[in-house]
C-alpha cells in the first residue's frame, strides 16, 4: 500500500500547440526553455499537486497517438494528449480525464486550398478529387474528414508543413490543425470546408478533437484511488490556467521558440479561446455525449473499433 508521503512522478506529454501548453503549466510553475523556473511565486505550482511530480514533454499529436497505439511504447508516458479518433484503440488501457479536451464549437479543422483552385467545397473534393495534405491518419480531423468527404487521397506530414505544402502546389488542399486554422490566409489559400462546422450541422454537438488520457493501471502500481486523485490534480490545472491568464500568456512567450505567431496576443487570445473553452475545463455530460456520438459514426463506418462503455474521471 502506498504511503500518503510517497512521491509519485509522472511523465505527461501533450501536443506543442499553444492551448495544449498552457493547460499544464500550473503543475510545475512557469519555466524558461531549459526547464528553469523564472523567479518567484510564478515559478512554483500553482495548484496542490498531492504526491505527484510532472515531466512534461511536448509531442506533434499524430507522433503521441502512434506511441500509445503501438502497446511496446505505451508505458513512456502515464498522461498524454490523444487524438479523440485514437481513443477506442486504446481504451482498454486508458481513462479520459473530464478536464483537458479540446471541441470544437461549431468551428474545427480547416480544410483549405490555393486561391486558384478549383475545390470550392467538401462535395467538390468528394467528386473532383484530389491529394489532401493531413496531420495523421489518426487525428481527429481527419477522421472527420473522412465521414465528410468519403475514401480520399491522403499525404501524411507534419502538421506545420501542410499550409506550405499546399501553397507550393504538393498537395490539392490540406487539413489544417492549431493555430494554421487562423493565419492560412497568409499564404493566398482560401477554405472550402470546416470540419466543425460540417460535423454540427449533421449532429448539432461540438467535434471533440483532443483528450488527455492516463493509463489505468496507476491503480495497480500506486494502490486503489490514484487515479481518480490524479483526474482531480490535471483537472485544476486546466481551470487555474483559465483563470490565471496573464501568467499563461507569459509562459507562452517565453516558449515560443521560431513561432513568431505566438507574437500576436489577440490572435493567441483568439485561439486559445476556441480551444480552452467551458469544455475544456469540464466536458460533462454534453462532452461525453459528443465523444459517443462521434466515435459510434466512426465505428459505423468502419473508421475505429466500437467502444461499449466509455471511461471519464
Amino acid at each position: 500500500m502506498r504511503m500518503q508521503t510517497d512521491v509519485i512522478e509522472l511523465n505527461l506529454a501533450h501536443s506543442p500547440d499553444s492551448d495544449d501548453l498552457v493547460m499544464w503549466w500550473p503543475l510545475v510553475g512557469v519555466r524558461n526553455p531549459d526547464g528553469r523556473p523564472i523567479e518567484g511565486d510564478l515559478g512554483q505550482p500553482q495548484v496542490d499537486t498531492g504526491p505527484f511530480r510532472f515531466n512534461l514533454v511536448a509531442r506533434d499529436v499524430e507522433e503521441l497517438n502512434k506511441l500509445v497505439i503501438d502497446d511496446r511504447h505505451a508505458s513512456a508516458y502515464d498522461i498524454t494528449a490523444i487524438s479523440c479518433a485514437a481513443y477506442p484503440s486504446i481504451a482498454d488501457r486508458y481513462i479520459i480525464t473530464s478536464g483537458g479536451g479540446s471541441f470544437g464549437e461549431n468551428y474545427g479543422p480547416r480544410l483549405v486550398a490555393r486561391e486558384d483552385s478549383q475545390l470550392r467545397s467538401i462535395d467538390d473534393l468528394r467528386t473532383q478529387g484530389g491529394v489532401v495534405a493531413i496531420p495523421g491518419v489518426n487525428t481527429s480531423a481527419y477522421m472527420t474528414l473522412r465521414m465528410a468527404a468519403g475514401d480520399v487521397e491522403i499525404r501524411e506530414m507534419l502538421f506545420s508543413e501542410i499550409p506550405e505544402a499546399v501553397s507550393q502546389g504538393q498537395a490539392d488542399a490540406g487539413l489544417l490543425i492549431h493555430e494554421a486554422q487562423l493565419t492560412f490566409g497568409d499564404l493566398r489559400l482560401r477554405e472550402i470546408g470546416d470540419m466543425g462546422k460540417w460535423w454540427n450541422s449533421e449532429t448539432g454537438k461540438p467535434l471533440p478533437l483532443g483528450l488527455n488520457v492516463i493509463r489505468n493501471d496507476l491503480d495497480d502500481r500506486y494502490g486503489a484511488g490514484t487515479c481518480k486523485q490524479l483526474a482531480g490534480v490535471l483537472n485544476a490545472s486546466v481551470r487555474c490556467c483559465v483563470e490565471m491568464g496573464e501568467a499563461s500568456r507569459l509562459y507562452l512567450q517565453l516558449n515560443k521558440g521560431d513561432r513568431t505567431e505566438w507574437d500576436d496576443p489577440k490572435l493567441v487570445d483568439r485561439y486559445l479561446s476556441m480551444y480552452v473553452s467551458g469544455l475544456t475545463i469540464d466536458m460533462g455530460e454534453r462532452g461525453r455525449d459528443a465523444i459517443e456520438s462521434f466515435l459510434n459514426r466512426g465505428a459505423e463506418l468502419g473508421l475505429c473499433p466500437r467502444i461499449e462503455n466509455l471511461r471519464v474521471l
